[in-house]
């Protein structure tokens, strides 16, 4: 690294330690040059080395405990995980290979404006390979993340910008050719972003991405929610082309119908031919004769004929409404459409009365639903109002650039797993907490199970890191370390949302607003543990230290629920809320009972190098439990190789 109080890149050289040298002040090591034509040496201070694995070095995971909040009894817990998020998808492979039921992502823009790094390099606007780099660093995630979803029914959703919208869908496109793909279009900055000589952008891109049999889901549509009174059909057609003369007019649908002075239908009268003046069709005594005609003085047609008219006319299904005597056509009429019946006939809409006209009063007793449109521009979807001042309610004035909307993935979320209260999500590019947030919000709306697993880093932003290092701070310092994203901003979110107070512990005061509007101070029943995502070695490591390690992700593979087994107790074995571990084969027999003797569990590990013991012990195991073996070289079971 370089010098305390440099903004300058250190040593990009790769050296091997040959040798430590101790000391009180500090611990000097004596380094050789990697480059075999070169034989030079040197020496440094211990602090200022950073360790590499190189490509094809084996990469061993592990996982720490950072703090957690507890709100939600034996509900699940949402996991954030700190750490680089390639090696923690690799780590997820074990946990939960083909369990993600939808995976929500935000990647960078790829914009220039220093918002992501590829190689430990900001990628700069004038970086002429920067298209390049930014899908060789999407494509090795996402063939990682196909392995995570589940591929009988699951859904990965992108939002991404006009910068790399075109090559974000080639690359879905070669990376799941066997889905089904939609990209979306939705407003997000209503005034739109003013650019110089350029359309003002207000909308972004988000690409769903169906895999298996999963569908695209309906909404509640407004016009057809509970309580809301049956909609009725204008009679007279609308379209030009259905004018009285025309072909498609017919013959049959121009005739008068004669209202009375209550406002009901006396009679409807027969059909006049095309060649004949509606003035010549006869009138009745006291009634208002009613001819389909626009204000331009259009002669139209009706709806209906004449005899499908008078068939709805005894069951109450036309309606007179206001007179109009300034205009053409007298009286507006109004009929219900096939739909509209048949939502009455089969229990959806109950008729509560009739109107003076004889016409039926008719409220829906369950919300009707509507696919959604491929164009959105929704008020919830606004992320200055909803995204960036929301976060500013949870948070105070803690930065955090351009937030996604809470109910914007709210809502793109709802239309995949709203059937699936026990679904798992993924969000491997987190940010400010916004997925699991959402996540938590679908749960109170049906009492629902979900869970989410939110990837960030910790990193600094680019400005702040120059004032950090000038004032003698390094990427692990205390004072550094907080400023990152995921200890300034996405862990106090989750926590802020589910406890319903800031970080200073006051209540916030804000409310939630649009599909189910309750105060944010009244918190979530949910529960989160945050981790940081740890590099071991199996040389240095000790035994108990290594199995501590690994603890997390076999509690987060059993389901994230209930308590951890978290050291290798002394009886040899232990059962948790979901699973047990074997450690001592001699105990088999005390831990397959113990583990039968409970409906639970859903994962047994049992730890040893020999296959046929392990068999052996599963076949004592209810089939209902899931046998995993586990290498007694902990660390080995979740090695991979460094090919990021």
């Amino acid at each position: 690294m370089p010098e305390r109080g440099s903004t300058k890149k250190g040593d990009q050289q790769l050296w091997l330690i040959k040798k430590i040298k101790k000391n009180k002040k500090q611990n000097i090591a004596t380094l050789e040059s990697t480059i075999k034509e070169e034989k030079k040496t040197k020496e440094a201070n211990v602090d200022d080395l950073i360790v590499i694995a190189e490509f094809q070095d084996y990469i061993y995971p592990g996982l720490v405990s950072t703090g957690k909040v507890e709100k939600g009894d034996d509900k699940p817990y949402h996991t954030v995980i700190n750490g680089e998020n390639y090696h923690a998808l690799k780590a997820l492979t074990f946990t939960h290979k083909g369990k993600i039921d939808a995976i929500y992502i935000d990647p960078p823009y790829n914009t220039g404006a220093r918002d992501w790094k590829y190689n430990n390099d900001y990628v700069e606007t004038d970086d002429v390979y920067r298209h390049s780099k930014w899908l060789a660093f999407m494509e090795r995630r996402l063939i990682i993340a196909k392995k995570l979803l589940n591929p009988n029914n699951s859904v990965l959703i992108v939002t991404i910008d006009d910068k790399e919208a075109s090559r974000l869908e080639l690359l879905l496109e070669q990376t799941f050719p066997e889905s089904k793909i939609e990209m979306i279009t939705s407003v997000i900055n209503p005034r739109g972003k003013y650019r110089q000589g350029e359309f003002a952008r207000c909308e972004e891109y988000i690409f769903f991405v169906a895999i298996g049999s999963a569908k695209v889901q309906g909404e509640p549509d407004e016009d057809f929610s509970k309580g809301t009174s049956i909609s009725w059909r204008t009679l007279r057609r609308s379209d030009i082309t259905s004018a009285r003369g025309t072909a498609k007019g017919g013959t049959s649908q121009f005739y008068p119908i004669y209202v009375n002075k209550n406002n009901s239908i006396e009679k409807i009268g027969e059909a006049l031919p095309h060649n004949s003046d509606r003035h010549s069709a006869p009138s009745i005594k006291g009634c208002t004769t009613v001819f389909p005609m626009r204000d331009d003085g259009t002669e139209m047609n009706w709806g209906l004929t004449g005899l499908s008219l008078k068939k709805l006319l005894k069951k109450g299904y036309v309606r007179v409404g206001r007179a109009t005597p300034n205009k053409p056509q007298l009286y507006e009429l109004s009929y219900l459409t096939s739909g509209r019946i048949e939502d009455i006939r089969s229990g959806k809409a109950k008729v509560i009365g009739k109107n003076v006209d004889g016409s039926v009063k008719a409220v829906y007793q369950t919300s009707k639903e509507k696919m959604p449109i491929s164009t959105w521009n929704r008020p919830s979807h606004n992320a200055e109002v909803c995204g960036t001042e929301l976060l500013k309610s949870l948070l105070g004035e803690k930065a955090f650039p351009f937030p996604k909307s809470l109910y914007a993935v709210e809502d793109c979320l709802r239309f995949f797993v709203k059937d699936k209260p026990q679904s798992i999500i993924l969000d491997f590019f987190s940010g400010s907490g916004t997925t699991a947030h959402a996540v938590m919000r679908l749960n109170k709306q049906d009492n629902g199970n979900r869970q989410c697993i939110s990837v960030t880093n910790n990193e600094v932003s680019a400005n702040e890191q120059k004032d950090l290092a000038e004032k003698g701070l390094r990427p692990g310092d205390m004072d550094w370390e907080k400023w990152g994203i995921c200890d300034y901003v996405t862990k106090p979110r989750i926590k802020s949302a589910i406890t319903g107070k800031t970080p200073k512990g006051k209540a916030i005061k804000d409310n939630y607003k649009f599909t189910d509007e309750f105060p944010m101070s009244d918190g979530f029943k949910e529960n989160a543990e945050f981790f940081t995502l740890t590099y071991e070695t199996p040389i240095s490591i000790s035994y108990n230290l290594a199995f501590e390690n690994i603890a997390p992700l076999l509690w987060m593979r059993a389901g994230s629920k209930g308590k951890q087994i978290g050291s290798i107790p002394e009886s040899g074995w232990a059962v948790a809320d979901s699973y047990g571990v074997l450690f001592d084969l001699d105990k088999s027999s005390t831990f397959c009972k113990a583990i039968n003797a409970q409906t639970n569990i859903k994962i047994a590990y049992i730890v040893t190098d020999d296959d046929r013991r392990f068999q052996s012990i599963a076949k004592r195991l209810l089939k209902e439990v899931e046998p995993v073996r586990l290498y007694e070289s902990y660390l080995k079971n979740f090695q991979f190789t460094s090919d990021i």
